[in-house]
């Protein structure tokens, strides 16, 4: 791998940022200095270092995001992209959000550049539990029930999922599925309404509650072996 690129996918540095900093001669391998962006390199074996710091390679980044109301889940340039709220050199590693929030729906979005394990995530053979927690106009206990069974929303029948209840107005639902507006669509099915949703829970991953609104953090080792063991080689039926 050329050295200027395992810089950049290292998440520290843009693809120019990094040719900056080799031909400045802020960066070492195995201890030598080096001025070619061009050195190809062992990026499993060698030792990196940039301005004294010692640079791993990570081939796929995963980042916890607390998303905000009124931002969007796209990378398409929109202003309100979540993608915004990463300094410049995440933006620049070919992040995505894995899994769609409403603009108005908060809480935990995992961003990756894992593409096949984020693809195996949303299939929904992989049945990865998605949980939120809401508000809602009030519901009764048939109500909650129809909503556990599955119900009708004319283009699909939503899958059996479970609701529980602090009272009747405030709960948490876990789904299996993530289909357009799907939990907003379920309450208005039984006659209610959602009013805030926010995202507490993806494939097992709790959101981190020291990440206020916002802010953001890279996944563990131990978070991404998770997600990874769930999004792995697609299941069978």
């Amino acid at each position: 791998m050329r050295l200027d690129r395992f810089l950049s996918e290292s998440g520290l540095f843009t693809r120019r940022e990094a040719v900056k900093a080799i031909r400045g001669g802020l960066v070492t391998v195995d201890g030598e200095p080096v001025r070619d962006p061009s050195l190809k390199i062992d990026e499993n074996a060698a030792a990196v270092e940039a301005a004294g710091r010692r640079i791993g390679y990570t081939r796929f980044r995963w980042i916890m995001l607390n998303k905000p109301a009124d931002t969007v889940s796209t990378t398409d340039g929109d202003p309100r992209s979540v993608l915004n709220l990463l300094p410049a050199e995440y933006r620049s590693v070919g992040l995505f959000p894995c899994g769609r929030l409403d603009a108005d729906t908060t809480g935990l979005l995992i961003l990756t550049s894992d593409g096949a394990t984020a693809h195996n995530l949303l299939s929904p053979r992989r049945h990865c539990e998605k949980v939120y927690r809401f508000s809602c106009l009030p519901i009764t206990e048939e109500e909650r029930v129809k909503l556990e069974a599955g119900v009708d929303l004319s283009d699909f029948t939503s899958k059996p999922c479970r609701v529980t209840m602090a009272d009747p107005e405030h709960g948490e639902i876990a789904v299996t599925e993530g289909k357009y507006h799907q939990i907003k669509r379920m309450f208005l099915a039984v006659g209610s309404e959602i009013l805030s949703l926010e995202r507490i829970s993806f494939g097992g991953i709790p959101l981190d509650p020291t990440l206020a609104r916002g802010e953001w953090r890279l996944l563990t080792e131990e978070e991404i072996g998770i997600l990874e063991t769930n999004g792995g080689q697609d299941a069978r039926e």
